[in-house]
């Protein structure tokens, strides 16, 4: 099976409406924390019969923003129709079996995340989560992004292809309701935040690793 594909899935403006964009960001209201990324490089001899292990820690050279966790019943409810149909109409067909907690992000002025990938799907990205059965023994398969606000400038969402030797950037502009879903395995950002504060609402989804 192709893991890697050059294309995404989007939803205009307004999909999802003002006020549920606005309760979204109410929920981290005296919750955030500060975001961290995985500072763990390559992976060991063990690792690969085991699986990788990840270490998250604040990393300002890679990531500035906050961030708050939220498992809502109502919030999966909403979003994974959305899902689906981007899963079936893409043509990705992946087999998704259950979702992560969802991550509302805030990038206050100079806050940025750079390039990065959500998960490869292969077997040494397995979660080893006993206590957690909808996530152990799955990966991450496809990403979503919710646009919670586009009161602010800089803070565009761009994703990095590859096509003849060349490295292909592709800009999404934030506008408030939108949404874009695409496979875990594309590299993404947010480029800086030139003015104002960007809301946006992460989830993953997931199921058996690819074989």
């Amino acid at each position: 099976m192709k893991l890697h594909t050059n294309e995404w899935y989007t939803y205009p403006k307004d999909t999802i409406d003002r006020k549920t964009c606005d309760k979204l960001i109410g929920l981290a209201k005296d919750r955030w924390e500060e975001s961290t990324v995985n500072i763990n490089k390559g992976i060991s001899e063990e690792e690969r019969i085991t699986g990788s292990v990840q270490k998250f820690e604040p990393d300002h050279t890679l990531r500035i923003s906050e961030l708050c966790w939220a498992s809502e019943q109502w919030i999966y409810d909403m979003i994974w129709p959305y899902m689906e149909h981007a899963n079936e109409d893409a043509g990705w067909g992946y087999h998704i079996k259950a979702a992560e907690a969802n991550q509302i992000t805030r990038y206050a002025k100079d806050g940025y995340y750079s390039f990065h990938t959500d998960g490869l799907g292969d077997k040494l990205s397995v979660y080893r989560e006993p206590d957690k059965p909808f996530m152990d023994g799955y990966v991450r398969k496809l990403s979503m992004s919710i646009f919670l606000n586009d009161d602010f400038e800089g803070g565009y969402f761009e994703f990095a292809s590859y096509s003849k030797e060349q490295c292909i950037i592709s800009p999404i502009k934030p506008e408030r309701g939108s949404l874009v879903v695409f496979p875990s395995a594309i590299e993404h950002r947010v480029t800086p935040i030139t003015k104002g504060t960007r809301y946006s609402l992460v989830t993953w989804f997931l199921g058996p690793p690819f074989v």
